[in-house]
């Protein structure tokens, strides 16, 4: 497995990493951090330097002001730099300033919580971090060099000629694990831990988004063949055995196995459209959800009244309010045991709302039922959600809510 941080390639190859990029990653950025704590330490003194010289200017007023900004600009380069040891990003997050202008964006900088994280980095880089970068730098580099130069100079040290290149081997070893221990300050310091939690949620929910429109492809695969393969094999079989019919003395026990044979076969053809129906139906994708929900309503076992007065929307929107009503019908007929159902459906707003109330029973709970929280999931995934009402006794509402555009 590919190391993807300074850690892992020491925890994966405690050897073997000698011998790979990691050692020199970790140099240019222990290197790179001892010149910007440097940079940050000079910039910092100017500014309060400064300030104190013209405090009583309005200059002087300003540029003390800029001093908890100056943490923006290091996290910034910190991230940069952390790609360097870890392959994985550091989310900025900065909110945006609700209005143009220097001082809306200082307004809000000095606000939000994130500026004053990268203020504590900065300052923890300033003074801890960046000297430990040199004294490690100089430990692992520069002081195995002298001692063995020592040597050179004088015999008369040979043991610290023996120190420093006993210091040379463990100079990797030194370098990568500091710059893994600070690369792991630095990114504990700069990320909240809820954006590490958004950036999982995300994971989550992009994963969700491929698996439902994985299953939406599916549904238009199983469409297509079920209405080129079986259902045009079944049309060709009834035709066969209407023109046998022909050459068979009407009456006869033939004539009446062929006739039942067709039945059959026009039963069967009967049962795979409305399966395909069920999949895709034609009626959707050709006049769009107000008429797909008018079609359900025709064919249901029991009385639907449908208002649905809406206009035509995308295609991913319209797939999933058809799906989740027809389901809330068979839930309908295999629990309520209603007499009567509504759907009203409405676009608000930029918001698609659909309602099914039935006059049954009662007691349906999303929060208990494996097909209700199956649609309120499927829901979620184009950041709809699904409401449930019903007491014991009656009536039932599900009331579907899902963003939308006008097409």
């Amino acid at each position: 497995m590919k190391s993807r941080t300074a850690w892992q390639a020491i925890a994966q190859r405690p050897l073997g990493f000698i011998v790979t990029m990691w050692p020199w990653r970790a140099v240019a950025y222990l290197v790179s951090g001892v010149l910007a704590g440097a940079l940050t330490a000079v910039v910092l003194a100017l500014l309060i330097t400064a300030g104190v010289l013209t405090l009583i200017v309005v200059i002087g007023i300003a540029l003390l002001a800029l001093v908890p900004l100056l943490g923006v600009p290091v996290a910034t380069l910190e991230r940069w730099r952390l790609r360097l040891i870890d392959f994985d990003p550091v989310p900025g997050g900065h909110v945006r300033p609700e209005r143009p202008g220097p001082l809306s964006w200082f307004r809000t900088r000095t606000h939000e919580p994130l500026t004053w994280r990268e203020l504590g980095f900065a300052a923890l880089s300033l003074f801890a971090l960046w000297w430990l970068d040199l004294l490690v730098l100089f430990y692992a580099i520069a002081w195995p060099i002298i001692c063995i130069r020592s040597a050179a100079l004088d015999p008369t040290v040979w043991p610290w000629g023996l120190f420093g290149a006993a210091l040379i081997p463990t100079a990797p070893f030194t370098i990568t694990v500091w710059a893994a221990a600070h690369g792991a300050i630095a990114r504990a310091v700069l990320v909240p831990p809820d954006a590490e939690l958004g950036r999982e949620l995300t994971k989550v929910r992009q994963s969700r988004e491929r698996l439902v429109a994985a299953f939406d492809s599916e549904r238009s695969r199983i469409e297509r063949d079920l209405h080129d393969g079986p259902q045009q094999r079944l049309a060709s079989l009834r035709l066969m055995l209407g023109m046998m019919e022909l050459d068979v003395q009407p009456g006869s026990p033939l004539a009446d196995q062929l006739d039942q044979a067709k039945g059959e076969v026009s039963a069967a053809l009967v049962d795979l459209r409305d399966l395909a129906r069920g999949v895709r139906p034609q009626v959707l994708t050709d006049h769009g959800l107000a008429r797909a929900l008018v079609d359900i309503g025709s064919r249901f076992a029991l009385p639907v009244d449908v208002q649905a007065q809406i206009p035509r929307l995308s295609e991913h929107v319209e797939l999933t309010a058809y799906y989740v009503t027809t389901e809330l019908l068979s839930n309908v007929a295999k629990h309520a045991e209603a007499t009567q159902v509504g759907v009203h459906a409405a676009v608000h707003n930029d918001l698609l709302t659909v309602s099914v109330v039935d006059d049954g029973v009662g007691g349906a709970d999303a929060r208990h039922g494996d097909g209700l929280m199956g649609l309120a999931d499927r829901l979620a995934v184009v950041g709809g959600r699904l409401r449930v009402s019903s007491p014991q006794g009656g009536p039932t509402r599900a009331y579907v809510e899902i963003p939308c555009r006008i097409s």
